[in-house]
């Protein structure tokens, strides 16, 4: 692993352990964008699991690549998700916007972990 996908990767678990705590606790602006996006609380909840369990992957990745790897993969799965949803409510890019800035991070992430297998 190279210095450039462990600082992507604890960058990224910090943003989304935050995220998915917020969605798992259903905080309430996390319960007004549940709403807002079509999805029940307890479905928010569960993407914020599923975005915890990717923090979790991301760390162990530290160590064990394929693991950061597969975790990553799932985090852009959930990502492409998120763009989605905002294109079919037709909201704007600034909606939209994190979630690609995030995807493209993790993009990076998995494409320097993928080079550094080589």
């Amino acid at each position: 692993m190279t210095l450039a996908a462990a600082i992507l990767a604890v960058l990224l678990a910090l943003v989304f352990l935050a995220l998915g705590t917020a969605k798992m606790l259903a905080l309430q602006p996390m319960r007004e964008l549940a709403a807002k996006a079509g999805f029940s609380v307890a479905a928010y909840r569960r993407i914020g699991l599923l975005e915890v369990a990717a923090v979790i992957g991301l760390l162990i990745g530290l160590f064990q690549p394929l693991i950061g790897v597969l975790a990553g993969a799932g985090l852009l799965l959930l990502l492409g998700g998120a763009v989605v949803v905002h294109l079919r409510k037709g909201d704007g890019p600034r909606k939209y916007g994190p979630a690609v800035v995030c995807g493209l991070l993790v993009a990076t992430y998995l494409v320097l972990q993928l080079l550094a297998a080589q």
